[in-house]
């Protein structure tokens, strides 16, 4: 076989793979959070179920907001600033639905970066490919203005979630099994 045509078998081969988060987030993702994403599946399911016990306008926000479809990521850029507010579902109450706050992502040349701005609880972290229509995030959770504690320092602060877009204008991260408060937070984010 020629070098042209054995370049050409192996981009075919790739092509026909499934989709996977990249290299990196497996190096850097803890047993813990490795942990929570394959159980990702059940713990939504869960959630999503003890939520709807919530306030009948609640469950509806969150009935619209899960329906959406999903777009890729691949052809858009989510730098900028963001509104974004907290979905907690399961877990101490069945639903909770917080206000709206200020998010902004960046991108530092090694991919998106996200940062909650304003309210109480907030979070720190970057984003890795999971294939076309999700994205993995890893960050760290933190109150207020103490700051952020790098990824990997315990699962009091590490976060763990996919994120999803819906469309240029709106996206969401769902954390499964964060360490306080409930089953399921979702992030969601708009222009």
């Amino acid at each position: 076989m020629t070098p042209r045509l054995l370049l050409a078998a192996i981009a075919l081969a790739c092509l026909s793979l499934p989709a996977h988060a990249d290299g990196e987030v497996q190096k850097l993702i803890t047993a813990a959070d490795k942990a929570r994403l394959d159980k990702y599946g059940d713990t939504r399911k869960a959630a999503l179920a003890e939520a709807r016990g919530g306030a009948p306008a609640d469950v509806k926000l969150l009935d619209d907001l899960l329906a959406k479809p999903l777009v890729s990521f691949s052809d858009k850029d989510l730098t900028g600033n963001w509104q974004c507010r907290t979905i907690k579902a399961g877990g101490l109450g069945p639903l909770v639905v917080y206000g709206w706050f200020k998010c902004k992502v960046t991108d530092d040349g090694s991919g998106w970066r996200l940062e909650k701005i304003s309210g109480s609880q907030r979070t720190k972290g970057r984003f890795f490919d999971d294939g076309e229509k999700r994205a993995i995030y890893l960050g760290s959770a933190y109150v207020n203005n103490d700051p952020a504690k790098p990824y990997g320092k315990g699962p009091q602060t590490d976060q763990v979630g996919y994120a999803f877009r819906n469309s240029a204008t709106e996206w969401r991260i769902e954390f499964p099994a964060p360490y306080y408060e409930s089953k399921l937070d979702i992030l969601q984010l708009k222009r």
